[in-house]
């Protein structure tokens, strides 16, 4: 950016800069130069126009002002956390994913923060960003944390952690945690964290922590499920209402999913015919409809 706003400068001032001119000042290749040139013309709609007797470029809408160029800092988070979960996707077009991210890097500054203790957010929840921010200083302050959170059956908890890392896994973010109290090995979801509050007592990581392990909880899973779902009629499309179809046979298709939460409430709002496998999504599905049942006997 501070080459193109030099780039600007020199052309309002009629000395008609070119690629040769941005990389005797700054340094760089004239091949890395011409893309600068490039950039301006084609994102930030600059009317460059090359003047071949000054062998430079003019402006031929002399009104034209650059953009705004600056980010804030919230707005240069925002791009960190795209760009750390970019990094992560290794999947369909996955170059293409990876090339995404790079940019995004260089939209950011890097010596501002630990990338491997950044947490990336798609749904930039306000409240999950502090609790990021909080258990990002703990892990690299090696301090412990007291924290309040919400466990599998929605029962407020109360432990004194030691915060070790972040992972991610597709819609879900997660720290990975040392339990004080349990004294075992753990991973919570941000989205279940209700407060935090980071101590001045440090803690010495013990060679004996896994640090690729989640402890008691259920192993992460990266690859997706998928559910045989049978329609009434054959469905068009790639995706049945936002979940990718990977095989279609008439009204029989192979759903992909991550979140089991999610689609078993999927399943109990949309119309279908049969769920055929997996074996154990059909029995989680069945013991949450008779539940709803026994419920509203009870009422009667």
């Amino acid at each position: 950016m501070h080459r193109i706003h030099w780039f600007d400068q020199r052309i309002r001032e009629g000395k008609y800069p070119n690629s040769g001119h941005i990389a005797e000042q700054f340094e760089i290749s004239r091949r890395q130069a011409q893309r600068d040139i490039e950039y301006m013309a084609a994102s930030l709609r600059a009317p460059l126009l090359y003047i071949a007797r000054h062998r430079g470029y003019s402006y031929e809408d002399k009104t034209y002002v650059l953009p705004h160029l600056y980010m804030t800092e919230e707005e240069q988070k925002v791009l960190k956390y795209l760009a750390y979960r970019y990094r992560q996707y290794d999947y369909d077009n996955g170059e293409t994913v990876q090339r995404i991210a790079h940019v995004l890097d260089r939209f950011t500054d890097n010596e501002a923060y630990d990338m491997n203790n950044r947490l990336p957010q798609f749904e930039l929840n306000p409240r999950i960003i502090q609790h990021f921010e909080k258990l990002s200083q703990a892990i690299k302050d090696a301090v412990k944390v007291d924290v309040t959170y919400l466990d599998d059956a929605g029962s407020s908890q109360h432990a004194r952690m030691y915060p070790l890392k972040f992972i991610s896994r597709f819609n879900a973010d997660y720290v990975v945690v040392y339990c004080e109290t349990a004294r075992s090995q753990r991973t919570i979801r941000l989205d279940q964290l209700l407060q935090i509050q980071v101590l001045k007592e440090r803690f010495e990581l013990s060679s004996t922590l896994d640090m690729d392990g989640v402890g008691g909880h259920q192993a992460l899973r990266r690859k997706p499920f998928v559910a045989r779902v049978i329609l009434s009629r054959p469905h068009l499309g790639d995706s049945w209402h936002g979940y990718r179809i990977v095989a279609q046979d008439e009204a029989a298709m192979d759903v992909e999913f991550h979140d089991i939460d999610a689609f078993l409430q999927h399943l109990l709002t949309t119309p279908w015919e049969s769920l055929r496998s997996p074996k154990w999504l059909r029995q989680k599905l069945l013991a949450r409809c008779h539940d709803t049942v026994d419920r509203l006997r009870r009422d009667e």
